[in-house]
């Protein structure tokens, strides 16, 4: 059950993303349309209701479970960036607005960029592991919540390896093609 809600929490978030923009730009209802980008995190919210809940009841933790936290926090941390970009999209394919810049695929910007992206997974995992460990607490039983412990340790070793990744361009920065 836990999986089909993340499926339909990530369609909703992007019905509520798409529902904004059209309010804002297409029926130019701009208080609608802000409305409906703030109601984003109320899918988060749902999402994390019913999972505590499921666990609460009895349910033994899966990596569904942890991968709701993840949702959540890679939503999160993660959000405003993609509703960003879903603007500006959304206004160069149906306002005719100008294009949005391509990001520098070399150098030390490059390198900024990866930087900037792995202390926003690094905020991403802070959520999400605050609230696993916060669930893990609240259920109180070790046997139960194994699953959201190992999600976890995978998900450190993920954020390890990304670290290791964007870093390296600091060092060695990207080189422009053909140079």
């Amino acid at each position: 059950m836990i999986g089909w809600l993340i499926i339909a929490c990530e369609v909703g978030f992007w019905v509520f993303v798409l529902a904004g923009l059209a309010a804002r730009y297409v029926l130019r209802k701009e208080r609608l349309g802000a409305f409906l980008l703030i109601c984003t995190p109320i899918v988060d919210l749902i999402l994390l209701i019913v999972t505590v809940m499921d666990l609460k009841n009895g349910a033994v933790a899966s990596t569904v479970h942890g991968i709701a936290a993840i949702y959540i926090g890679v939503s999160v941390a993660y959000g405003h960036q993609m509703i960003q970009w879903a603007d500006s999209q959304f206004k160069y394919r149906f306002i005719k607005k100008e294009k949005p810049p391509k990001k520098k695929k070399y150098g030390m910007e490059y390198a900024r960029d990866e930087r900037i992206g792995w202390y926003r997974h690094l905020l991403a995992w802070s959520i999400g592991g605050a609230i696993l460990g916060a669930v893990i607490l609240y259920i109180h039983d070790s046997q139960q919540t194994e699953a959201l412990f190992q999600t976890l340790r995978i998900w450190t070793l993920i954020l390890v390896i990304d670290f290791v990744i964007s870093f390296s361009y600091t060092v060695f920065p990207r080189k422009a093609k053909g140079s």
